[in-house]
């Protein structure tokens, strides 16, 4: 499925439901056509946290989705959903594998912010896992503490609480 395909069908509820409820039949087809739309988007979350293992955390997100997709009773929530996966795989690997390798960014900066990315790259790599994961879904996705909470299924004092200790850690390595 092309790129312009796949944003059409994720506009589309109605097309994206017959994807999920195909996919929850065991259709092929539909597995196909959902891992297209999923997997960009599970990379992007799981990119920042497991850094250099994020293929390897998209992938296991992608293989848990698709293992549980008929838990799944909404497609509606079909986003959400993969999301909160994505982000429990890539911490899980993330943690596993405490590696020390610059995180790739999937949109790249403009010449001219280069050096800060770098050094944004460079702080988020030493970071506790579950530091990036908040960090990461509270700036870069831009979900608020409640959605965080959700995803991770955490309560939302804990989110808050990581969300300081993690603005902390990332200002002390930054400086």
């Amino acid at each position: 499925m092309g790129t312009e395909a796949g944003r059409a069908v994720v506009r589309d509820p109605d097309v994206l439901a017959r994807l999920v409820e195909g996919a929850q039949r065991g259709d092929a087809l539909a597995m196909d056509e959902l891992l297209g739309i999923l997997l960009p988007y599970v990379g992007r979350i799981c990119g920042p946290v497991a850094q250099q293992d994020g293929a390897d955390a998209a992938q296991e997100a992608l293989i848990a989705v698709f293992r549980n997709i008929r838990q799944l009773k909404t497609p509606a929530a079909l986003f959400g959903w993969a999301r909160a996966i994505a982000v429990r795989e890539a911490v899980k690997i993330a943690k596993q594998r405490q590696k020390l390798v610059p995180a790739e960014w999937e949109d790249l900066p403009t010449p001219d912010d280069l050096q800060l990315a770098s050094d944004i790259a460079d702080v988020m790599r030493r970071l506790a896992p579950e530091h990036r994961a908040v960090l990461t879904l509270r700036h870069v996705d831009g979900l608020n503490e409640q959605e965080v909470a959700e995803v991770l299924a955490l309560p939302v004092g804990t989110v808050r609480s990581r969300l300081f200790r993690a603005r902390r850690s990332f200002r002390n390595v930054w400086e």
